[in-house]
């Protein structure tokens, strides 16, 4: 992973969970905390190392989903601040999980989900100081609703 300028993201490797299909490639089982471009259920060719480990290729087939990650603000990014959040946009369509040690949100969000609900309360949160939040991995009809 690149780290920018602020040094972000504080990891140089992440580790994600993902079903391994067989043929090479596996299907990508949780949502990314910090790499940029892949969302769960992206099917993903993978390498295998001397020691079977499994490195991240090219993606074969995106899902559709798009991650969103949020630096939660409200609260100094509590416990309970973060849980407040992973349920609001619970409700619009999204599933995700916090992280205490960078009061941080990852959400999945699938097709099916409120996208311009989810962008305009991404939006609004930002606006009202409540949190940051950053595009990990998008759609083309998510970048629609920058416009709508």
């Amino acid at each position: 992973m690149e780290v920018d300028e602020d040094g972000w993201p504080p990891a140089s490797v992440e580790s994600l969970w993902a079903v391994d299909l067989g043929d090479g490639t596996v299907r990508l089982d949780n949502t990314p905390w910090f790499v940029r471009g892949v969302a769960s259920d992206d099917i993903i060719r993978v390498d295998i190392d001397n020691e079977g480990v499994r490195w991240a290729g090219e993606t074969v087939e995106a899902a559709e989903h798009c991650t969103i990650r949020l630096i939660v603000l409200k609260d100094s990014g509590s416990a309970a601040a973060r849980q407040s959040v992973l349920e609001t946009f619970h409700r619009l369509g999204t599933t995700g999980e916090g992280i205490e040690q960078f009061r941080m949100v990852a959400l999945d969000v699938p097709p099916d989900a409120d996208l311009p609900q989810i962008r305009k309360l991404l939006e609004h949160g930002e606006a009202e100081g409540w949190w940051h939040w950053e595009e990990g991995c998008v759609t083309t009809a998510w970048r629609a609703t920058a416009t709508a």
